[in-house]
């Protein structure tokens, strides 16, 4: 179900390239993530509010405007047929051209035969589960420091995360959740620090009561998720957020 999301936030990332304006950062592809509808969003695409929608509980793509929602089930659709559904909606509520096409490369191959299939709902429930989770730490820690950020999903690494500056330093953090790469084998809260836009050196910090700081390949700290609570989350960040400004 991992790889099937990571593909299906693609139509999302390609609606931001087609219909926004393009931005330096990329930041026209990422998307938001809504705790009470467990569903990704992109940006606005356009003045009557059209937004396409990643559907973690019916597991569908969810077009909605001003004027009405129309969606997709994903189990058992084709690459081929959902380009057709994005392409016929795009043109009936944008008048536009909706096109499927990147910049970067992703870790998977998709041709037109490509099937979609909710073959495990649990996992979905769960990975749903997590971007909720992510999002309520995340939320929290923006309480605490007072951090004027927006959490966003970036399509291609698919991570949930902020990239801020704290105020008053100069230090600047990033932080949220990633998926399984080289760094973990699961799915794990992570962060970095950077000084005078240089990442900070970890290899010399306190061991954390949760988690663990890496200095090879990635450099900051990293917490795996597995039956990790939303206050072992907050915990994690603070206490390496402490020890970054101290440094």
């Amino acid at each position: 179900m991992e790889k099937q999301m990571h593909l299906a936030a693609q139509y999302l990332a390609a609606a931001g390239i087609s219909f926004l304006e393009k931005k330096d950062d990329d930041s026209h592809t990422n998307l938001g993530f809504s705790i009470k509808d467990q569903c990704l969003y992109t940006h606005t695409l356009s003045k009557n509010e059209d937004v396409l929608g990643l559907d973690y509980k019916n597991f569908a793509l969810v077009w909605s405007s001003k004027t009405g929602t129309t969606s997709l089930n994903l189990d058992g659709a084709t690459h081929s047929t959902i380009l057709q559904w994005l392409s016929n909606t795009a043109k009936s509520n944008l008048n536009k051209l909706y096109t499927y096409k990147f910049h970067y490369d992703l870790p998977y191959t998709i041709d037109a035969t490509y099937t979609f299939k909710l073959s495990d709902i649990d996992r979905l429930k769960t990975l749903s589960a997590q971007r909720v989770l992510v999002e309520k730490v995340i939320q929290q820690l923006k309480k605490a420091y007072h951090l004027e950020t927006l959490c966003r999903v970036w399509p291609h690494h698919f991570d949930t995360g902020i990239y801020t500056a704290f105020p008053d330093s100069n230090i600047t953090i990033g932080l949220g959740l990633a998926i399984p790469d080289s760094v973990s084998k699961t799915f794990y809260f992570y962060i970095s620090g950077y000084k005078n836009g240089k990442t900070m050196d970890t290899s010399g910090f306190s061991n954390l009561a949760l988690g663990e700081w890496k200095s090879d390949g990635f450099t900051g700290a990293i917490l795996e998720l597995s039956n990790t609570t939303e206050a072992d989350g907050v915990s994690f960040f603070k206490e390496a957020i402490s020890q970054l400004q101290t440094k």
